[in-house]
């Protein structure tokens, strides 16, 4: 009886997917949406750009929107009031002016000190490697990136505090009698921050150097043309796409850090970002102005953005070749 039953079963379910494939409604339906290559792109595509504007453009146009209001959350009974007062309040005290300039130059600093550092390993790595030991090399990179910002924040806290790895190698050879303060300074800051971004920088840059043909090399050496003038006149100027990716990259998630300047700067290396915390942390009505600050800071950093690529020469369209 299962046997029959299950054949019985099997022959229903043909015999329902035969008659909708020959309904012409569905036929109808079915050509409609999916009759084309181009339809069945865009139905394809549909759910990441939904995702895309639900997950990361709502939020960002809801808190533009807050950023006007005159108090939130709305009380019972109480009505959405416009007002410009939270943007004015950024502009009329130093108190947020200044750590919202030194967030955008230091993270400026960052950025070309990133670039110096990882430039020579992502040039290293593509050019003079061999292609076997690049993946295993690569995948060592990536190792400490495999855990939380949190964590590898820690790290730095552990290599750079005062019982740390660096003030006890220092004081086990005798070079120093006290530990040196590293922490909570623009020093330590700086460190961790860089080694949180390094791997946005890299990445990019190896991208870009593995395509660089080697023949170009070899023919500007066979024409006379030293180490550093094939650097500066070949490799460099190849490279610039994956410069610009890079630094934009780094540029704009190191200026949205808030863990590491909490844990690793101090009182004199005060973020915007956690100036911005502070407003969203105590009374409900600061909100706004929280809101408010975020739109400034996000509208600054893409327009600085925007300006790096248009002066790299790419106007932006080279991120999506």
């Amino acid at each position: 009886m299962p046997i029959c039953n299950s054949r019985i079963n099997a022959s229903d379910r043909r015999g329902f997917w035969s008659w909708l494939s020959s309904n012409q409604i569905y036929r109808s339906a079915f050509l409609f949406l999916l009759g084309t290559t181009r339809k069945r792109f865009i139905l394809l595509a549909a759910l990441p750009v939904l995702w895309a504007l639900v997950a990361n453009f709502a939020p960002l146009l809801k808190m533009l929107d807050i950023s006007f209001y005159e108090a939130y959350p709305l009380s019972k009974g109480r009505g959405i009031v416009y007002t410009l007062d939270n943007w004015k309040e950024f502009f009329l005290l130093n108190v947020y002016t200044i750590p919202f300039l030194r967030s955008i130059v230091f993270s400026i600093i960052l950025t070309i000190s990133t670039l110096i550092l990882t430039y020579p390993i992502a040039y290293y790595l593509a050019q003079h490697l061999p292609k076997s030991k690049q993946l295993l090399f690569l995948l060592i990179l990536l190792i400490p990136f495999w855990v939380g910002e949190i964590i590898r924040t820690y790290a730095i806290m552990i290599l750079l505090g005062n019982r740390g790895l660096i003030n006890l190698i220092l004081q086990f050879f005798g070079l120093i009698e006290r530990p040196i303060p590293f922490m909570y300074t623009y020093f330590s800051l700086g460190i961790g921050i860089i080694y949180l971004t390094s791997l946005y920088m890299l990445l990019p840059l190896y991208s870009i150097l593995e395509q660089i043909p080697k023949n170009l090399l070899e023919a500007s050496a066979d024409l006379g043309a030293g180490p550093w003038t094939r650097f500066w006149r070949v490799t460099l100027p190849l490279s610039k796409d994956g410069i610009a990716s890079g630094c934009t990259l780094v540029f704009l998630i190191s200026t949205g850090f808030y863990a590491a300047p909490v844990m690793l700067g101090g009182p004199s290396s005060t973020m915007f970002s956690e100036t911005i915390a502070g407003h969203f942390n105590v009374a409900a009505d600061r909100w706004p102005v929280g809101a408010a600050f975020s739109s400034i800071m996000l509208i600054s950093t893409l327009v600085v953005a925007a300006t790096f690529l248009k002066i790299m020469g790419r106007g932006g369209k080279g991120i999506l070749r």
